[in-house]
């Protein structure tokens, strides 16, 4: 019992000193996280002097969530491009702290729009990663044609996307929580008015109110609960996932040579990056020694562009430059 307790705790210590390293790795993701980390706490503890503890709760939920990236790769010893990194940062922050807690997404229409446009566009790009380093793995028979990389990418950002709105309504419904956004219309189409209660639409045009118990709402036209919401939300996301899709489809056709991708898709952890081999590999020797051969942004980033070279062409391996 003592012995898995110990284990439990080296492995917990393991992974802070590898979540250190990690977060340290590229100077400006770091610059990115640690600006955002102190704008959060700040904004928790003002949420705390008001006591709204349901944004401190978010407060400290963004700054888990800030943390995962480089939990991720981390754990699935994959290398998130710089650029990627700061923008999953800052779509964090931005639909937590700024949508939420701050009501960007009430001030600001198109708030809402933009995120799940930039939503669709990063997941797409985590799907085609997750796909790509399968079509590239030695140690499974998993090949796919770009055409197909692409699909997968695509689908897997629109299933990202339904289990988000799945998400939005489970909380509201559950929760009491106003997620999917209500929308004022002038004009309603509804089969359930029709007087001689048949399949045909009956329409009200030209709403200017809507009273409920004979109290008037104010709104200047009928309120939409929810739908038109929740459509918009996934008409973008499917805009954002097929425009990455595209754009990894000309990438592995074109061996790789798309700057622009390289900077957005995931790559194969080096074997001196593998930050919590090194750690456990230290503690047990019993050295504090830091990880040799550090490197700076810029060449860690050629490294990480040359590694993510190996793309698969029609099913065929294109080797690495190294």
């Amino acid at each position: 019992m003592k012995k898995n307790k110990g284990k439990r705790n080296n492995w917990f210590k393991n992974m802070g000193d590898a979540l250190h390293m990690e977060l340290r790795e590229h100077r400006s993701s770091f610059i990115v996280y640690f600006t955002l980390r102190l704008l959060v706490i700040a904004m928790m503890i003002l949420q705390l002097m008001n006591r709204n503890y349901e944004n401190v709760f978010l407060c400290v939920l963004t700054l888990v969530l800030l943390v995962a990236p480089s939990f991720i790769q981390i754990t699935f010893k994959v290398e998130l491009p710089t650029l990627l990194e700061i923008i999953i940062l800052m779509f964090i922050f931005s639909a937590e702290i700024l949508g939420e807690i701050s009501e960007f997404y009430l001030m600001f229409p198109f708030w809402d729009t933009v995120l799940h446009t930039l939503n669709g566009f990063l997941m797409a790009a985590i799907g085609f990663s997750m796909v790509d380093l399968l079509n590239r793995s030695e140690n499974v028979k998993f090949n796919l044609s770009p055409l197909f990389l692409a699909i997968v990418a695509f689908c897997f950002s629109m299933t990202i996307g339904v289990l988000w709105e799945f998400f939005e309504f489970g909380m509201d419904q559950i929760a009491g929580y106003d997620m999917q956004k209500d929308t004022v219309v002038h004009m309603i189409r509804s089969v359930t008015l029709d007087p001689e209660g048949r399949n045909v639409p009956y329409v009200i045009g030209g709403i200017t109110e809507t009273a409920v118990n004979g109290t008037e709402l104010g709104l200047g036209g009928y309120l939409d609960i929810g739908l038109i919401d929740t459509m918009q939300d996934l008409i973008v996301n499917f805009i954002g996932a097929f425009i990455f899709s595209m754009i990894g489809f000309f990438y592995v056709k074109n061996r790789g040579k798309g700057g622009i991708v390289r900077r957005l898709v995931p790559t194969r952890k080096r074997e001196d990056r593998d930050f919590l081999r090194i750690v456990a590999e230290r503690t047990s020797s019993g050295t504090a020694k830091e990880p040799e051969n550090e490197l700076p942004d810029e060449e860690q980033e050629e490294r990480a562009g040359n590694s993510g070279s190996d793309v698969e062409k029609d099913g065929g391996s294109v080797p690495d430059a190294d």
